[in-house]
């Protein structure tokens, strides 16, 4: 097994071409894993490979699609303040499907408290609601997006208040003894099996691509029946393989791991040439 995961951001837009705006790129993107002759596999499908659960045949060939934070912009078509009307990525997803045929998915990794969402959607965004959870049962219903935890507040430094017990924000390596973990993880696990049933929250992506050394090897290994999950993402550059570690398994990140189309399709020969 030898998997790219790709990562794009759906509030980076600060402008209108490749390099300034995620939903650019990932429409360009798509279209040059197909032209490649690379399938989209579900992020889900990667990970029972890993566990030993499917044949590694069923991800040859093939890259999986995350989407990290959450917003409004992962599912809605949006009329941005600076930068116009923008398609959202489901839209951009579907207009990949119709036109090619091929199978999309992708995995949305949201932020789960409403209450930290409400704040980023005035600190990060332009303050006109973007941040709601009103599409992500629809979503997993759909079956384009599959809804999956950025934990509980992403510790961010721009929320008055995290889950951190000494509030030092801005980083998810402070994150270091069980009342944390089980605040970002668990809480926000159970929080989405909740609103999503019967889907089970089972995946993790890092805030900032960080875990500290108490979450990956005493809280994540030893605490299992309580966070249910089975597999957690970081943003080391490097394809999913049979000896990645599970708990903070590879992804690259646009705009900080390529910048271009044809970075990409570098990073995709690189990543996929022992298949």
């Amino acid at each position: 097994m030898r998997v790219p995961v790709l990562t794009y951001h759906s509030n980076n837009i600060s402008g209108n071409d490749y390099a300034t705006n995620d939903h650019v790129a990932l429409a360009a993107d798509l279209r040059l894993i197909h032209r490649k002759g690379l399938r989209i596999v579900p992020l889900t499908q990667v990970v029972d490979v890993l566990m030993g659960g499917a044949s590694p045949s069923t991800v040859a060939h093939a890259v999986a699609i995350t989407f990290d934070d959450g917003s409004w912009f992962d599912w809605h078509d949006l009329d941005h303040p600076t930068c116009g009307m923008q398609r959202g990525f489901a839209g951009i997803l579907r207009d990949f499907s119709g036109e090619t045929g091929a199978f999309v998915h992708a995995t949305s990794f949201v932020i789960v408290s409403p209450d930290a969402r409400a704040t980023l959607d005035r600190t990060c965004l332009a303050g006109l609601g973007w941040w709601d959870d009103d599409w992500w049962v629809a979503a997993q219903r759909e079956g384009l997006l599959s809804i999956e935890s950025h934990s509980w507040d992403h510790n961010h430094h721009t929320l008055p208040e995290t889950a951190q017990r000494e509030q030092r924000k801005g980083t998810f390596l402070t994150i270091d003894t069980y009342r944390d973990a089980d605040a970002e993880v668990r809480a926000a696990a159970d929080w989405l099996d909740g609103l999503l049933s019967p889907h089970r929250s089972s995946l993790l992506a890092w805030p900032y691509g960080e875990a500290s050394r108490y979450m990956l090897d005493d809280y994540l290994p030893t605490h299992q029946a309580e966070h249910r999950l089975r597999a957690c993402f970081g943003t080391e550059p490097a394809p999913v393989e049979h000896s990645s570690a599970r708990w903070n398994l590879p992804r690259f990140v646009c705009g900080s791991h390529w910048r271009t189309a044809g970075e990409l399709d570098q990073l995709l020969i690189a990543a996929t040439e022992r298949d």
